[in-house]
């Protein structure tokens, strides 16, 4: 692969002084289940290599994905720029400039926002089951979005933001296969970029979408010229004003109501009292189905983009065999690099890292 992911410059000396002394290889093995005949003494990037390899022979679908542990500066990856739908995943996009905005005075979190009659459109959500014109907040329709990934205020929010302005922030940030096309389930009144049709709301990458959410989690909203690739963007100290709206954000995130992709198998606890260590936002389509998401495990920060097209299960049960995929997926990556468990306490804007520059990271294999 030929774009590096560019992350932080000293993110490893915090969590080096708060991470438990790595397990044994024995007891390393015990908590991973090998993967078919990659046999236990197997790395991980092999590992997650024959189970993608696995569902693809079997007729299941393909899978994209790009992971990394921002304090050990760790990577994998399959296929990890590779152009896939993203499904819902794209409002993360939305999000993030929402974040920026709010934060430069040109948004509000309790600024009105109405609904109208015949505005509301199917799919998932909650808005088009409420009776119109109904007044809700920026915040209001921000969290529908992010938590139950809710159409009808997804276009509230673009209606408010722009298509082209929330473009021309990916594009900023070096994201150059990452792009917004059109509002959900409303045609578009603009002539659409040929691609369109191949990947339907939005495109990405696993490396580049796995950049935005990194973005979101670190608080970088204040970006200093632009990047010419993903992660080389520079960006001003975070202040106290940041991690007010990145708080705001990241309790959305953490409070994704679909939760049987990344943290089916991670969250062994209940966390409805003391909180969660996963924040994430899912996609879902037919035969496509996505999950990225910053995972706080025991030994740092994570995040995990994965993304599965092309399945033949096309059902819209728990049980579905592509969340099942991404379930297994994240698993496998987490106990690998953090076999300690997961602790949410530094599930906060910034990760619980030290400021920082940017540096570049080794590139995903």
């Amino acid at each position: 692969m030929t774009t590096v992911s560019r992350c932080t410059a000293c993110l490893a000396l915090l969590f080096a002084a708060l991470s438990p002394p790595a397990p044994s290889a024995a007891a390393q093995s015990a908590q991973i289940p090998a993967a078919s005949s990659s046999g236990p003494a197997a790395s991980l990037q092999q590992r997650i290599q024959q189970m993608a390899d696995t569902r693809a022979q079997a007729g299941l679908g393909h899978v994209a994905l790009y992971a990394i542990q921002l304090n050990t500066l760790k990577t994998i990856g399959i296929g990890s720029n590779l152009p896939v739908p993203t499904a819902s995943v794209i409002k993360l996009s939305i999000l993030y400039h929402a974040m920026v905005q709010i934060r430069q005075g040109k948004a509000r979190w309790d600024e009105p926002i109405t609904l109208h009659p015949h505005q509301a459109v199917n799919g998932s959500g909650i808005l088009m089951f409420l009776d119109t014109p109904v007044t809700l907040t920026l915040k209001d329709v921000l969290t529908l979005m992010v938590i139950v990934s809710d159409n009808t205020a997804t276009n509230l929010a673009i209606d408010r933001f722009g298509i082209d302005p929330v473009n021309a922030r990916l594009q900023a940030l070096g994201l150059d296969n990452t792009h917004l096309y059109k509002k959900v389930m409303v045609p578009s009144s603009a002539p659409m970029p040929a691609d369109q049709p191949k990947f339907g709301l939005g495109k990405t990458t696993p490396q580049e979408m796995a950049y935005l959410m990194e973005t979101i989690g670190l608080c970088h909203l204040h970006q200093i010229g632009t990047a010419a690739h993903p992660g080389d963007a520079r960006f001003a100290p975070v202040d106290g004003a940041d991690r007010a709206v990145c708080s705001v954000a990241l309790n959305m995130l953490k409070n994704q109501f679909y939760r049987e992709t990344i943290p089916r198998y991670l969250e062994a606890v209940d966390t409805t009292e003391n909180g969660t260590a996963i924040a994430s936002k899912t996609g879902s389509l037919d035969a496509v189905r996505n999950d990225v998401a910053i995972v706080m495990g025991k030994t740092g920060p994570m995040v995990l983009s994965i993304f599965t097209y092309g399945n033949r299960d096309h059902g819209w049960t728990v049980d579905n065999e592509g969340e099942l995929t991404i379930a297994r997926l994240a698993r496998t990556i987490v106990q690998d690099w953090s076999p300690a468990g997961l602790d949410g306490k530094y599930l906060i804007p910034g990760l619980g890292l030290p400021p920082s520059s940017t540096e570049p990271c080794p590139p995903a294999p």
